[in-house]
């Protein structure tokens, strides 16, 4: 039996579809134990099952799964969190990675997004996925250089998906994204609301937490290295 040396295997592995290999860095005794929190609008497509359930954990980390069905996507995420706060041990826990029934995200995404966390000073850190349709945009929203007014405009991600760059934001979406436990403690519930009025405008559940969060001096990222396929149930089209 022949022996590689650490040379001769990454030159191996070059080119074989190895590309997600990576050495672990001794943190697998830190606490990243994660709770993940996934509505559902009721029948969830096979692909998306499939996806979601190949999501791999990060080694020797705790992670429970919660789910709830047929409820407006604001209202389960907010009653997901209060379960989880009040729980006795899982309220003690590190992270909530919320994921939607209608996202593709790689194997990959868990460990990644909690390399980028774990490594920044960001409160969540979204993957990269676009809005469906035609032109889609996006879901990495405004620029935090630009202080004033807050802006929630659809950022240009070319370069850093190239590069794989992790890009700071004022807003992110929630069809993969870790937050800190913390974050929830941190600003009064409810979180997650939709708004259409004439006072509040209009707003998704998810840039309503974040525009209240970073005026609390929150910060929001996109990691461009996971990117998550958008499913459309109905065509069968991924965005």
């Amino acid at each position: 039996m022949t022996m590689m040396t650490m040379d001769q295997a990454n030159a191996y592995a070059a080119g074989r579809n190895f590309d997600n290999m990576a050495h672990l860095k001794g943190t697998t005794y830190k606490d990243v134990s994660t709770v993940v929190i996934l509505p559902s609008r009721g029948m969830m497509h096979q692909r998306a099952a499939q996806a979601i359930f190949n999501v791999q954990g990060p080694m020797n980390a705790k992670r429970a799964v919660l789910t709830c069905e047929g409820h407006e996507v604001g209202h389960a995420y907010n009653a997901m969190i209060d379960t989880i706060l009040a729980h006795p041990d899982l309220g003690k826990w590190r992270y909530v990675l919320t994921i939607e029934d209608d996202n593709l995200p790689p194997p990959d995404a868990h460990i990644r997004l909690i390399e980028s966390i774990e490594a920044g000073p960001f409160d969540a850190v979204g993957a990269l996925y676009f809005t469906k349709g035609e032109g889609g945009m996006p879901m990495c929203y405004g620029d935090p250089s630009q202080l004033a007014p807050m802006c929630f405009r659809p950022r240009d991600v070319r370069a850093a998906v190239e590069r794989g760059h992790i890009v700071e934001c004022n807003g992110i979406a929630m069809g993969c994204t870790l937050y800190r436990m913390d974050l929830f403690r941190d600003i009064k519930g409810p979180w997650f609301v939709t708004t259409q009025d004439s006072v509040h405008g209009h707003m998704t559940q998810d840039l309503y937490f974040c525009q209240r969060a970073r005026a609390a001096g929150k910060r929001f990222a996109v990691d461009c290295r996971v990117k998550v396929g958008h499913l459309d149930i109905n065509t069968g089209i991924v965005w």
